[in-house]
């Protein structure tokens, strides 16, 4: 999915902008230094005349192959003259001999978004953009993500009496799932999966959602991060309010985009609207194949208590469950810091 095609047509649109501006600047530098370098406009006059001359000329070449190519050669001569004569001008009036050339904010695709009819680099920027702004977690991917994660922090000693492992290796396998869930992601022979991280608060969940969101919206994949109570604010908006346009809006992008990641779940109010919503959000991503994340402090008996017994089995049967576990890594992190 990525963009949409009215975010698409969005950027599009921005680069037509572009190329009007480009053209008013261009425009505006002409007619200043036509009134303070009027020779220069009688160059330029000269020019265009000689390269229609010039083209006219090789055509009749082309034609007349018997004829020889001195005038052609008298008229780039000319033509090389002028330029010269133009160029000297521009620098006598301190000014860039590529003063009056049209001049572009990317030279790579001459702002058209395109090269050789593929996204420009920054076309592929103004996509990150759009889907960064519309993940909800922008600046807070600056600091969560993979390469800020340490597993120092991470209890190397505590063994758990179910898996067998510390928190340490725990969080080391669980890593290297969640790379692999990003690393394969826009692979096309990958297998649709998704991931569920469970545990109490503080020990990694949501830094992890984080890390994965970065590494994909860096790829222009949609993300869309919500709060398990921001996320039924807004179905609750679009189901109850017809008017809210805005809300409708916002759950055809949670149905849509590649990724949705639901955070904290089970700190809503729980109700009969709030486990329908989720079951049919989660049903309709099921059912076209888009990935989804949830983190929540809740185990599948607790998640089988408070949710409807279909919501809980599609759950365990379609997310890869992974318990994380071990100390406050806030109260880990400062520890360390201070020392």
């Amino acid at each position: 999915m990525s963009l949409t095609n009215m975010q698409y047509d969005e950027i599009v649109r921005s680069y037509n902008r572009i190329q009007l501006e480009n053209k008013r600047l261009q425009n505006e530098k002409i007619a200043t230094v036509y009134s303070q370098i009027p020779r220069i406009k009688e160059i330029n006059d000269e020019i265009s005349s000689l390269s229609l001359a010039t083209t006219k000329a090789m055509l009749l070449s082309n034609n007349s192959p018997e004829d020889n190519n001195k005038p052609i050669e008298e008229f780039k001569k000319k033509l090389t003259l002028l330029k010269e004569e133009r160029k000297k001008l521009l620098i006598e009036n301190g000014l860039k001999p590529d003063y009056l050339d049209m001049h572009y904010r990317c030279n790579d695709c001459k702002d058209t978004g395109y090269i050789d009819n593929k996204k420009c680099h920054c076309f592929k920027k103004a996509e990150i953009e759009i889907l960064y702004n519309q993940s909800n977690i922008r600046e807070v991917l600056k600091s969560e993500n993979f390469d800020n994660f340490n597993l120092d922090y991470f209890n190397d000693n505590d063994i758990d009496s179910v898996t067998g492992k510390s928190p340490k290796d725990n969080m080391n396998t669980v890593l290297k799932i969640c790379h692999n869930f990003v690393d394969n992601f826009s692979s096309p022979d990958r297998k649709y999966s998704n991931l569920l991280f469970f545990g109490k608060t503080g020990v990694g969940k949501t830094y992890l959602t984080n890390c994965i969101a970065r590494e994909l919206l860096d790829q222009s994949i949609s993300v869309i991060y919500l709060s398990a109570i921001g996320l039924f604010d807004i179905l609750s908006s679009a189901g109850f309010d017809k008017s809210d346009i805005d809300a409708k809006n916002k759950s055809q992008q949670i149905t849509d985009c590649d990724l949705l990641i639901i955070d904290d779940l089970g700190t809503e109010l729980s109700n009969s609207f709030t486990n329908s919503a989720l079951f049919n959000k989660i049903n309709e991503r099921l059912i076209n194949k888009k990935s989804t994340i949830i983190s929540t402090n809740l185990g599948l008996p607790e998640l089988m208590e408070r949710y409807s017994e279909r919501l809980t089995s599609r759950l365990a049967k379609e997310y890869t469950f992974m318990k994380i576990y071990g100390d406050d890594l806030r109260h880990n992190r400062k520890v360390k810091n201070s020392n």
